[in-house]
């Protein structure tokens, strides 16, 4: 499930955009209204997107929020939500035989704006054998 907020969000980026059109395309992502932002959400000054995804994994003990943001990540532990970057669902996925190589997924996020750093993509890749 992705809150409202979150595709709001990625719906407002330019036409071109290879996330917006990705999601577009998507019929098999479901929306949800994630409801009311906790106080002890709200004093971490998120983005409302972030916010959305953890008032979502905090209500939902069984899911894990997906989230980059360094800020939001350390709010998701704080909270005892289950937690995962980007990086970390593309290497969940090569080591799950879902998709054959992280290393080009990471390439085409890199060209598309993602900015992890020299070396915690190495190390990244070198999880999973690449």
């Amino acid at each position: 499930m992705v809150p409202d907020s979150v595709m709001t969000e990625i719906s407002a980026r330019w036409p071109g955009d290879r996330t917006r059109q990705a999601v577009q395309d998507a019929s098999w992502i479901e929306r949800s209204d994630h409801g009311s932002i906790k106080a002890e959400i709200a004093a971490w000054g998120l983005g409302p997107g972030e916010s959305a995804v953890l008032a979502m994994s905090a209500e939902m003990s069984d899911v894990e929020a997906i989230l980059d943001d360094q800020s939001a990540r350390r709010c998701a532990r704080a909270l005892g939500s289950s937690v995962r970057g980007t990086l970390g669902l593309i290497l969940l996925a090569k080591n799950r035989g879902m998709i054959p190589a992280a290393r080009p997924v990471l390439e085409d996020l890199i060209r598309g704006g993602m900015y992890p750093s020299g070396p915690t993509l190495d190390k990244a890749l070198q999880r999973v054998g690449e």
